[in-house]
């Protein structure tokens, strides 16, 4: 496999992206809904794959059938992979039908092992509301598939598992960003939606070789829309005025400002005492922004793109702490490449989750080659066939005069 300027592949890309979804993923989930200072009390601060997840008691193995901690993953992790894999199966890129098609069959009737319940179950058994949307929008439903999306409650579902967008369209954040928002127009809505092309951007960028961590959020910036752009703009900026602060003042500063565009705070349980209450939490909007993705992008700056700081501080900093964690360790991953790799962790992610990372990352990659290379025939077809127009059109002219 060539290697760009940093001597970075992009079979190496890949696996670190991969592998920073599911170590973001499975570091998070132990403390996932904690508030930074719950965090803070409980755990000191979360560094380690077997954290234990603060809803087991001594006395219990499971809660409600289900596990966190040792490094299992959650659906961020299983749903990127079943992203994958479609793109495995079409070798193209894909819009709202293959959600309406591929993802349905990959939640619904592909029978796969689900760590969390620790059986082989369809993941929709699994998925929160949001995401099992897709299957009664499309199969239940029968919509029309890219408005598979409206009625959802806005989260950031879609931009969790939207990263391998980014490596199909590795180097063009644009047309990464175009098939983010094609695709899961299938699932999710406004601010939600949004998020999802702007990841996918992200990581495109983060593939151009020799590039920066500046030069990635640049090109974020540059597609994203109304309180996403926002959002970023604002928490990045204060990650570059925070840099020398302590952790728990960075974690207050980017919380109130993440407040003006996301408006529930630590309060992230539903219980019976929300029913019929009102709220503009899920609601669609274009003033507001989700929180995952601004704020792993702040604790990037705030680290310079150290991998494991920035998904630390994500994670520490409270709330969907799996997902903060998985979309840094996504962007950083596929910026850094393979050096950033535990070798012990990644170990001991397939383990637990029996899983083979860097055998699905490969398969991938080559996936992403045949797409690519497709394409590049394709466009070179096109520049021959307008010059070969241009060529008859100067030769009408001539013939004229």
């Amino acid at each position: 496999m060539a290697n760009d300027a940093k001597g970075l592949s992009l079979k190496g890309r890949v696996r670190a992206l991969l592998f920073g979804v599911a170590y973001g993923d499975a570091l998070g989930a132990p403390v996932e809904k904690l508030s930074a200072a719950e965090i803070r009390e409980r755990y000191g601060r979360v560094t380690s794959l077997d954290t234990e997840w603060h809803r087991m008691s001594q006395s219990e193995t499971a809660r409600n059938g289900r596990v966190r901690g040792s490094g299992i993953v959650t659906d961020d992790t299983l749903m990127t992979l079943c992203l994958m894999s479609i793109y495995g199966d079409v070798k193209r890129h894909v819009d709202a039908w293959d959600m309406a098609s591929g993802m349905v069959r990959e939640i619904a009737w592909t029978p796969r092992w689900v760590p969390e319940l620790q059986r082989e179950a369809m993941l929709i058994e699994r998925l929160f509301y949001p995401e099992k949307w897709i299957f009664q929008r499309h199969q239940l439903s029968n919509c029309d598939p890219r408005q598979g999306g409206i009625g959802n409650m806005v989260n950031c579902g879609a931009a969790m598992y939207i990263a391998p967008v980014g490596v199909v369209n590795a180097c063009n954040p644009k047309a990464a960003y175009d098939e983010a928002i094609a695709f899961a127009s299938g699932h999710q809505q406004s601010f939600g939606l949004e998020a999802a092309g702007v990841l996918a951007a992200a990581i495109a960028a983060a593939f151009v070789p020799g590039t920066t961590l500046d030069a990635v959020i640049d090109e974020a910036l540059a597609v994203a829309k109304d309180g996403t752009r926002a959002a970023i703009a604002d928490i990045v900026d204060a990650a570059r005025i925070l840099k020398h602060a302590d952790y728990k003042t960075v974690v207050e500063e980017f919380h109130k400002i993440i407040a003006r565009y996301s408006p529930m705070g630590d309060n992230v349980n539903h219980t019976a005492q929300k029913a019929g209450i009102a709220s503009d939490a899920y609601q669609p909007s274009r003033l507001n922004a989700i929180e995952e993705l601004p704020l792993a992008l702040g604790f990037a700056i705030l680290n310079d793109g150290d991998f494991y700081k920035t998904i630390q501080d994500g994670i520490n900093s409270g709330r969907d702490t799996d997902s903060i964690g998985v979309m840094a360790g996504a962007i950083l991953g596929a910026l850094h490449g393979e050096s950033v790799i535990d070798a012990a962790a990644a170990a001991q992610l397939d383990r637990v989750n029996r899983l083979d990372l860097f055998t699905s990352a490969d398969a991938f990659t080559e996936t992403v080659i045949a797409i690519q290379t497709a394409e590049h025939a394709r466009d070179a077809a096109k520049i021959r066939a307008r010059k070969g127009l241009l060529g008859l059109a100067d030769q009408t002219q001539l013939e004229r005069l």
